[in-house]
């Protein structure tokens, strides 16, 4: 197979990787890709959100699938021209991304296929907002409906920054979503299927707020780790039981069959679990972790997806290891990320951690930064504290000026503090 990535980021550099490793992939292109993934596929100058000019690439390259990474795109279509001109594509059509595009969307979804999720209320304007908030309670759960690259949601016991929130999104013209806070541990799970059939990959869990603690604003993820020990047991088959599968069912039942990864975001209440949000596509920082402990050859199965045949594929194989990326992010992010400065001291090819890019440029000879996250450093090891210890080994040996990353990933988990 010869496949085209779409995407940029450090979730499609880590897709890149595994690819590479698949024998039956014989080349890859990336578009427009970053520095860091030319080391496994060509790049190419492409529109992502384009679906003309991503047509035009694809024909150029003559690949025999196109994996399509980001969210954008696949709300804009792309995966949709692709397809009508005979390409097989890994990623959901324009309307059934809606369930990403739209939370409001994916709420009456969910109620159509009876899947556990927090309790909502559709707002667009201040008195709904206010009425809303004040039915919920604090903590407040405000979210913008549309696209925000994780960074739409704000979870606060300040009932005037919950009601800012949403008047800001008011004035851009967006509606909000207010539900129940829910209480639990948090997980992601990626279920990938061809419209029908559903198979989920292994669990992780992922940190959002910029600081250790889980202090400060909400991020695109500083870090994630996988597996998840503490985990209930028979967690996954529940899941694709009664959240993924049904969901599966009523999308196609509208007409609107989704194809590619549902990425399940759950928090495991007292109440067992519940939805929190869906994505259209696999997430980052998680999908750093997972890929790296999938030993099934990824390119059969994202081909296999797109072709309709996921029936058909082997169960899926694992590494026993445990995984951890940690994320280097610029100066300034989230609010003002600053770009442009140098990089350096990044790990050997034969280094026990290796890092995926995301933010990062070409300028000259150098590498610099071009982003709010710049760089994953992901391990692997026998436990977590051994992966612990080997990503924070890596990501102290880099040098990026004023860059941050938060020490306390996988920690609580490492110490044996969750509990569901």
């Amino acid at each position: 197979m010869k496949i085209l990535v779409i995407g940029s980021g450090a979730r499609e550099h880590a897709i890149l990787r595994s690819l590479a490793a698949d024998p039956d992939v014989d080349a890859l292109v990336a578009a427009p890709g970053n520095p860091g993934m030319a080391q496994f596929a060509d790049l190419a100058a492409v529109l992502p959100t384009d679906p003309d000019d991503v047509l035009r690439l694809a024909r150029e390259t003559g690949v025999d699938l196109v994996v399509i990474g980001p969210e954008a795109p696949l709300v804009a279509g792309v995966a949709d021209v692709l397809r009508d001109n005979g390409f097989d594509v890994f990623g959901p059509s324009g309307e059934a991304a809606r369930l990403e595009g739209s939370k409001a969307f994916a709420k009456e979804v969910m109620a159509a296929a009876d899947v556990p999720t927090a309790l909502s209320r559709v707002c667009s304007e201040h008195d709904e907002a206010a009425d809303a908030l004040d039915a919920t309670g604090a903590p407040y759960v405000v979210k913008d409906d549309g696209l925000a690259a994780g960074k739409g949601v704000v979870v606060t016991d300040d009932l005037d920054e919950a009601l800012a929130h949403a008047d800001s999104c008011f004035a851009a013209g967006a509606k909000v979503v207010i539900e129940e806070f829910l209480d639990g541990p948090e997980v992601s799970l990626f279920c990938i299927t061809d419209g029908e059939t559903v198979l989920a990959l292994e669990p992780a869990q992922d940190f959002k707020r910029v600081g250790d603690n889980d202090e400060g604003p909400n991020t695109g993820g500083m870090g994630a780790y996988s597996p998840l020990d503490w985990a209930p047991d028979g967690l996954v088959e529940q899941v694709v039981r009664t959240i993924a599968q049904p969901t599966i069912d009523e999308m196609a039942r509208r007409g609107t069959p989704f194809n590619g990864v549902l990425y399940v975001g759950l928090a495991l209440t007292s109440r067992g679990p519940r939805v929190i949000e869906f994505n259209a596509r696999f997430g980052d920082p998680e999908t750093q972790v997972v890929l790296a402990r999938l030993r099934t050859p990824l390119g059969s199965l994202l081909s296999a997806a797109a072709k309709g045949r996921l029936d058909q594929h082997e169960a899926l194989r694992w590494r026993d290891q445990h995984a951890v990326t940690v994320v280097l992010a610029a100066s300034g992010y989230p609010a003002a990320p600053r770009s442009g400065d140098p990089i350096d001291g990044l790990p050997a090819a034969d280094a026990p951690a290796y890092v995926l890019h995301a933010g990062t440029a070409a300028d000259g000879d150098r590498l610099v930064s071009a982003g709010g996250r710049v760089l994953s450093v992901v391990a692997l090891g026998d436990d977590l504290a051994d992966a612990r210890q080997t990503a924070y080994a890596a990501i102290e040996g880099i040098t990026l000026a004023d860059s941050h990353f938060r020490t306390d990933i996988a920690l609580k988990a490492q110490r044996g503090e969750i509990t569901v």
